[in-house]
């Protein structure tokens, strides 16, 4: 019997090499508790992975924030650099709130001020900075607002008919106001139609993506305003903004085109009467005078009496607008009147001087003065101390301004 020889094919005995390994993330042999074999990758710890998506987060975090901060341009809330947008009397701005509401109208002779004793070191239009000094004026000075007689300077109907049809709007004024929306009627039907005579500082509110914003303002003089029962002006009718106090801008840029006649030591800072203006006395279209009650649309005006008194003035010092931490608008304690917050009490400085002060705090005499109807009459009466009408006669007529 015969046997064949193995094919060479064959293997004929064992393996002369080691098996081949563990695949690819195997365990070797022999080890344990997780480690890897001589020829295997291991896994990433799960710390590692834990620890660079919070790294990633925060990164993300960080860019966020300048962003927002490198965007924000409205000059608004903080102390500090920021735009100062200039406003002339008939233009819209930006982010209105609603279409204008501004009644037709000449405007009516603007007043000069004494030039602050601080200069400011730029002109605005040039993205420079300029110093904030700016003087106050009470919202209850004879003369500080003008208009025409018999003639409201906004449609206060319209402009409430305009935040009706939109109740996102109606809502975003309200919080800026700081009434509640089903108030804004009333609260707008409390206020004055009337015309600025300065050019004024002001915090401006527009509306955009649903919510209000906020932004640093100068309103030209002839700015057709509603004004609130200390004085202030609340509302600017060209684009049915709801206005507050202004910011302190430490380093301000001032952008826009400047009017003639425009100067930032002209500026002024309306602070709010010590009471209830009650009645307003106006300086007319026509040079003359009349009174308009708190509230009134035109239709009770009446003439004022004889011009023998002084006219309304800045402050003794130049001030700057309140820092940053005012507290926000509160809701009217009556039903129709405007809000009484905390940046509606005089801040503790020097009431404006008396009638018998006949000159500039700054020591210039005036071109011309400025003769209001007697300190007996209209918002005068109800003055503590003769502090709420009487001013420093530093006020005098410039030309109309033309704004509509």
């Amino acid at each position: 019997m015969t046997v064949e020889p193995p094919s060479p094919d064959r293997p004929t005995g064992p393996p002369s090499g080691p098996l081949s390994g563990p695949p690819p993330g195997g365990t070797g042999a022999g080890g344990g508790g997780g480690g890897t074999g001589p020829s295997g990758r291991g896994r990433r710890p799960w710390s590692r992975s834990v620890s660079g998506i919070g790294v990633l987060v925060a990164a993300l975090a960080v860019a966020m924030l300048l962003a927002v901060l490198l965007t924000r341009t409205d000059g608004g809330s903080e102390a500090g650099g920021g735009e100062v947008f200039l406003q002339a009397a008939d233009e819209a701005g930006p982010d209105p709130f609603t279409a204008s509401t501004a009644e037709n109208g000449s405007a009516p002779p603007t007043a000069s001020v004494p030039p602050a004793t601080r200069t400011p070191s730029a002109g605005p239009g040039t993205g420079s900075s300029a110093t904030t000094a700016v003087r106050g004026v009470r919202g209850g000075e004879p003369g500080l607002y003008g208009g025409t007689r018999d003639v409201s300077s906004c449609d206060v109907e319209r402009q409430i008919e305009y935040l009706r049809e939109v109740p996102a709007k109606n809502g975003a004024f309200a919080s800026v106001a700081g009434v509640e929306s089903s108030r804004v009627p009333s609260y707008l039907r409390s206020l004055t139609p009337l015309r600025l005579r300065l050019d004024t500082r002001v915090t401006n509110h527009g509306y955009r993506d649903g919510a209000a914003t906020d932004y640093q303002a100068v309103l030209q003089a002839g700015t057709a305003v509603l004004v609130d029962d200390r004085g202030v002006p609340r509302v600017r009718c060209a684009c049915g903004n709801p206005l507050t106090r202004p910011v302190e801008q430490a380093d301000p840029r001032y952008t826009g085109t400047p009017w003639p006649g425009y100067s930032p030591s002209k500026t002024v800072v309306v602070d709010p009467a010590p009471r209830d203006v009650g009645k307003f006395v106006v300086r007319g279209t026509d040079g003359g005078w009349f009174e308009r009650k708190q509230g009134d649309t035109g239709g009770g005006d009446r003439p004022a009496g004889p011009a023998d008194g002084q006219s309304p003035s800045p402050g003794d010092t130049p001030r700057s607008p309140p820092s940053p931490g005012t507290s926000p608008p509160a809701a009217p304690s009556t039903p129709g009147s405007g809000p009484t917050t905390g940046e509606d009490n005089p801040s503790g400085e020097p009431s404006p001087s008396g009638p018998g002060d006949s000159g500039p705090a700054t020591g210039e005499p005036p071109s011309g003065p400025l003769t209001p109807p007697p300190a007996g009459s209209g918002s005068t009466d109800d003055a503590p101390d003769g502090t709420a009408g009487n001013g420093t006669g530093g006020l005098t007529d410039d030309a109309p301004s033309g704004a509509s």
